[in-house]
């Protein structure tokens, strides 16, 4: 399978996990289109999705499925999305695609939360993808100061703002053997609205799509 029928793949298993009438969350990537494109294809009825972005909020649309307000929904059932690492543990960094803030708040909201990824995303520690920061815009600077502290090297996304109108830092080269202590440190820095580390809240299930067709990881 090439990278795109991968992700075509472990889309469609992720459609297993959603249970007809679930209110559920949707995050944000070209695997989480892949998903949202092959739940529509499937005929499986959703009572309506919270979305982590303006794009994921369009193609759901696109496919007559009802978007709505997370303050006006209660937990959700299930919350799927993609993610640029993970580790052994389902620790995750996410935020490549700038969204990270809203996923963060919708995983939090979810029951279970499905992560669904190819096998280039595995590693043994997190850290050879940049971490995406998302900080308020003032503060980018000093946050930035304090992450060399930290022993990372952040370089600024320039001209990208996110859907809270906030800017991102991605910080490379950053120690996260401790992932758990480093999300906590990294949310405590002022300005610092949060972090890619999914660490304290991980994925309940790693669907993993590689050569050998899909493998999920749970505890």
């Amino acid at each position: 399978m090439n990278q795109q029928e991968m992700k075509q793949a472990v889309a469609a298993a992720a459609v297993e996990f959603v249970e007809e009438d679930a209110t559920i969350g949707v995050g944000t990537g070209s695997t989480v289109n892949c998903f949202i494109d092959a739940l529509a294809a499937s005929g499986r009825r959703v009572e309506s999705a919270v979305s982590s972005s303006e794009a994921t909020s369009e193609r759901l649309r696109g496919h007559g499925i009802r978007v709505v307000d997370l303050n006006n929904t209660g937990d959700l059932d299930l919350y799927v999305d993609g993610a640029d690492e993970f580790d052994p543990h389902r620790r995750l960094i996410k935020g490549g695609g700038g969204a990270l803030t809203r996923e963060k708040v919708v995983a939090a909201a979810s029951r279970k939360f499905v992560c669904i990824v190819d096998q280039s995303k595995r590693v043994n520690i997190l850290g050879t993808f940049p971490l995406p920061i998302e900080v308020i815009p003032m503060a980018r600077s000093m946050v930035a100061r304090k992450m060399v502290a930290m022993g990372g090297q952040p370089e600024w996304r320039e001209g990208f703002v996110t859907d809270n109108g906030n800017w991102i830092l991605d910080v490379h080269n950053l120690d996260l053997v401790d992932p758990v202590a480093t999300e906590k440190a990294i949310n405590d820095i002022p300005g610092v609205v949060t972090c890619g580390l999914f660490a304290l809240r991980p994925a309940d299930v790693v669907l993993v799509a590689g050569s050998r067709g899909i493998e999920q990881i749970s505890p």
